[in-house]
């Protein structure tokens, strides 16, 4: 299995500076990565890094809470793919969700979907704060919307990606749309199961380490 294209090599702390993502988008060029993925600020950056390659660029949106405005979503969104981001990653609206004000969950994700057309979007659900029906409810609204990708987790809660609940996602989707298991997921063993389990990629900030890890099972 080669590992390294299922993976959106990842860096969104707040304190990221310019020099961590031009060493980030050099590690994804060495690699070979799928993408980056990165604060929406530094797509324009990234897209001269990376110009030249296969290596995707995704932009969070709504990053990490979704509580942002929809009309603040959709901006964000095209500002991002106006500086060259090729895939958006953007977080449900929470809140709404949970006060079953489905909806506005769902006219958040369509009217961001719509803005974008063809460019995929992954829609965050932050597995840790829902049911396991609220896993179910959150991934049909996402079905019901035509995104691309459902994505577990931000990374930025108590608790990331669980096989469980790809299980859960992949059970409701069926082939409606990919997975992107993200949140906590560190070494190559871990990255395989998820896909095994029916991931179709993987979000982590630990690619260098899950790609070196790949390596060395390969030698033994």
């Amino acid at each position: 299995m080669n590992i390294n294209s299922y993976i959106d090599h990842t860096l969104l702390s707040s304190t990221a500076t310019e020099s961590d993502i031009i060493k980030h988008c050099n590690q994804a060029k060495k690699h070979k990565f799928y993408s980056v993925c990165i604060n929406s600020c530094y797509v324009p950056l990234a897209n001269q890094l990376l110009k030249d390659t296969d290596v995707k660029i995704c932009a969070v949106v709504g990053f990490p809470f979704g509580a942002n405005s929809t009309r603040a979503k959709v901006f964000e969104s095209k500002q991002a793919i106006d500086d060259g981001a090729h895939e958006i990653d953007m977080v449900i609206n929470l809140g709404f969700f949970k006060s079953k004000n489905y909806v506005e969950v769902f006219k958040d994700i369509k009217d961001v979907k719509s803005a974008i057309g063809k460019i995929p979007l992954k829609v965050i659900l932050e597995i840790s704060e829902l049911s396991k029906n609220g896993i179910v409810k959150a991934s049909e609204i996402c079905t019901d919307a035509n995104v691309d990708f459902i994505k577990t987790s931000t990374g930025f809660t108590k608790s990331g990606a669980t096989l469980t609940a790809v299980k859960i996602i992949k059970k409701t989707v069926k082939n409606k749309c990919k997975i992107k298991a993200s949140g906590g997921i560190s070494d190559y063993e871990t990255a395989k199961k998820y896909i095994e389990v029916g991931a179709d990629r993987i979000g982590t900030s630990k690619g260098v380490v899950i790609s070196e890890n790949e390596y060395s099972n390969m030698e033994h």
